[in-house]
């Protein structure tokens, strides 16, 4: 939801207006107070409405719309949904709460508005409910001239949104209307200049326009070129897009040396002014500096924005100038890489060759990216040099995959000893080594068996799922980009050490040996475990600190996730957000492969650092065990048919020509559009369903862990 109250009970507090936004995923409504800001507007962002910190019902505020009620307070909707989006609905009933947000000594008055008379609709037009100012505006439409002497009185207001409205009316007041307008387009208010602009132009496109009219619109249009304020030249030059170059050519000139070089706002309002007459604009606009090489912010900004055939030589010229900043060269290339020639394309094949080093790699990688679009057909002399790898982290840092079982160990002991225990009913089976001496202290887990239904299994043989020794994890480090790790706050990682490793006392026992502190975690769901036999003890018995060595042993025995699911259940198991973030690291699930969380991860589907804040606990649940039941948009599944017959599924990067397609491992599919015999969206989520593979210990640590990335 979003709303620009404009005024009712809080116009003193922002007789700017206030901008609104309901954020449900984060629980909050946010307030913008905008200011102008060249030929466009800042926002300046706070906190309107949210829960209390620390507040019992944190996670349960869902604001999903907003509004400026007839009586001028705020209504903000809270529906009682666990998830966000509205590709999903879990609350059948559609429950919620609506609340209305006034200062305290506000009384709610809501006078019901009579449209039968001029005053009365009058009235309805200065109502901060925008429902109820429309009826006032077409009420007053609708008569015309008949309201006219009204009409003309309230853009006398000391309320400039009272002003603003009654302008767009104006041009309907005949002759006295369209005086007061040509006499607002003078108002100290720029933004009473643009709306009266905008209220012109508007009734210029109705097919009754009068001369009177006629005239006064082009002599609007002059005005408004030279205009003091960018806001005013940014709406004249929009008016200019669909004017001949031969009628505007003086007025697009004046606009471009209004241009100071750095407004975004301005520079697009002026592409859009030489839209479809870029070549003949560019040609006019930089006559005055024939060489690129002492183009000023202004120059060079408009040649980017406007990237004609005409103007491609020039910025190849400025790419290869190594006096120039490497940003300003950067900027030229990309304007060459959105212009779809073939001299485009032989001047990036001759920066990616022969310019700077420093940017060679960057028209590398844009020469090969271009040539799978608009440049596929493009004959050139030569190939695209390869662009440069993206570095990658050293192999030799990581995040700390450290973890706690949760719950209570079954066995636990110092020093050495020789274990038997029943661990019947175990899906997941935990073997944890700790050390409090100072330094790292070798152990031992010597001949580990279980005993099955089957017969007897050496532990030795079963794969691990997750371990490490010595307070760092094996496996591989999450995967990072330079790009990722420069824009993401990355936490401290501790330096690699030994993993377990496997060894023998003699050659009959089997050894595995660790550095305290040390986690070994096996699934043993498959095996039916009966007992567990294992002796444990330091390497250096005859040392004084055996008993800095305790070992213990943790089991999970709770319900598989598909049973949560086949029983609509929220798994109530303690979990530790610890083992959930090893989970999710690990190379059994390869959660890390696809997501990120907190700055590591991959990225082929959503950043999962801030989703608790968008889904409950129990929406979350289903979205691990089963994926398909939503798919957040931008990440819908795509399949292609080709004309051979192959199948091609991935997340869709590109819909144009040709079509391209990022797998489950990242890696890009490009099919031609004439190779393709059908395209359609698929059912099924890339993301593999994993009710079969997690217990609901295992569900809560991750729901844990998600949860606790959320509030840091």
């Amino acid at each position: 939801g979003v709303v620009f109250g404009e005024n009712g009970c809080f116009e003193k507090m922002y007789p700017d207006g206030l901008l609104l936004v309901c954020e449900s995923a984060r629980g909050e409504v946010f307030q913008y107070s905008p200011k102008p800001q060249g030929a466009g507007f800042s926002l300046q962002r706070s906190v309107f409405m949210k829960l209390r910190s620390g507040s019992k019902h944190s996670g349960m505020f869902r604001p999903s719309d907003v509004a400026v009620g007839p009586d001028g307070a705020i209504y903000i909707s809270d529906w009682y949904d666990p998830g966000v989006g509205g590709h999903r609905m879990q609350d059948p009933k559609g429950s919620g709460t609506i609340y209305r947000v006034a200062p305290n000594d506000f009384i709610p008055t809501i006078d019901k508005p009579d449209l039968s008379t001029v005053p009365g609709m009058i009235s309805a037009l200065k109502n901060p409910a925008v429902h109820v100012r429309a009826l006032g505006f077409r009420s007053l439409q609708a008569l015309g001239e008949d309201a006219g002497p009204e009409i003309i009185a309230l853009t006398h207001s000391d309320q400039p949104f009272f002003v603003a409205r009654a302008v767009w009316l104006l041009p309907n007041c005949g002759e006295k209307g369209l005086n007061r307008l040509a006499e607002l387009l003078h108002h100290e208010n720029p933004q009473i200049r643009v709306t009266a602009f905008r209220s012109l132009r508007r009734a210029m496109s109705t097919p009754v326009a009068s001369n009177g009219l006629r005239s006064l619109w082009l002599q609007a249009q002059e005005q408004a070129c030279s205009d003091s304020a960018p806001s005013v030249r940014r709406e004249a030059a929009i008016s200019l897009r669909d004017e001949p170059f031969e009628v505007c050519r003086n007025l697009l000139k004046k606009l471009a040396d209004g241009f100071d070089g750095w407004d975004r706002w301005y520079l697009e309002a002026l592409g859009t002014a030489c839209d479809g007459k870029e070549e003949k604009a560019f040609d006019l606009i930089t006559s005055r500096s024939e060489d690129p090489l002492i183009w000023d912010d202004s120059l060079s900004g408009i040649a980017w924005r406007l990237h004609p055939d005409s103007a491609v030589g020039s910025l190849k010229t400025r790419a290869m100038a190594e006096t120039l900043p490497l940003v300003d060269r950067k900027k030229m290339v990309d304007a060459i890489a959105f212009n779809s020639s073939s001299q485009a394309a032989s001047a990036m094949l001759d920066i990616a060759r022969n310019g700077p080093k420093d940017i060679r790699g960057y028209a590398a990688w844009w020469g090969q990216h271009r040539q799978e679009n608009d440049w596929k057909n493009i004959p050139l002399n030569d190939e695209f040099p390869k662009p440069p790898l993206i570095q990658k982290n050293e192999p030799n840092t990581r995040l700390d995959k450290s973890f706690v079982p949760p719950g209570k160990a079954i066995y636990e002991c110092s020093g050495k000893a020789a274990i038997d225990i029943d661990i019947r009913g175990t899906k997941r089976l935990y073997l944890v080594v700790d050390s409090t001496h100072s330094k790292p202290e070798d152990a031992l887990w010597v001949a580990p068996i279980l005993t099955t239904t089957e017969g007897e299994t050496d532990l030795t043989q079963v794969p691990w799922t997750m371990a490490f020794s010595g307070g760092t994890p094996s496996g591989p480090p999450p995967n990072q980009t330079k790009d990722t790790s420069v824009r993401r706050k990355k936490p401290q990682r501790p330096a690699l050490t030994v993993s377990p490793g496997l060894t023998h006392i003699d050659k009959e026992t089997p050894v595995i040996q660790v550095v305290g502190r040390s986690v070994i975690a096996y699934d043993v769901s498959n095996l039916a475990p009966l007992r567990l036999q294992v002796d444990c003890r330091p390497v250096l018995e005859a040392t004084n600190t055996t008993n800095h060595i305790s070992f213990s042993v943790f089991i999970d025995q709770s319900s598989s996730g598909k049973d949560l699911l086949e029983n609509d259940m929220v798994s109530d198991v303690i979990g530790s957000s610890s083992l959930g973030r090893a989970i999710f690291h690990s190379e059994r699930l390869g959660c890390a492969k696809c997501h990120i969380v907190a700055g590591y991860g991959g990225e082929i589907g959503p950043d999962l650092t801030q989703i608790a804040r968008k889904h409950s606990t129990i929406a979350l649940q289903e979205d691990i065990l089963k994926p398909h039941a939503a798919i957040a948009a931008g990440f819908e599944t795509m399949t292609v048919l080709t004309n051979k017959g192959t199948v091609t599924t991935g997340l869709q990067v590109s819909a144009g020509d040709p079509i391209v397609l990022k797998d489950a491992t990242g890696a890009f599919h490009t099919i031609p559009r004439k190779n393709v015999d059908e395209i359609f969206p698929s059912k099924t989520s890339l993301m593999p369903e994993l009710a079969n593979l997690l217990t609901a210990e295992e569900v809560s640590s991750i729901l844990s862990f998600l949860q606790s990335s959320t509030s840091k």
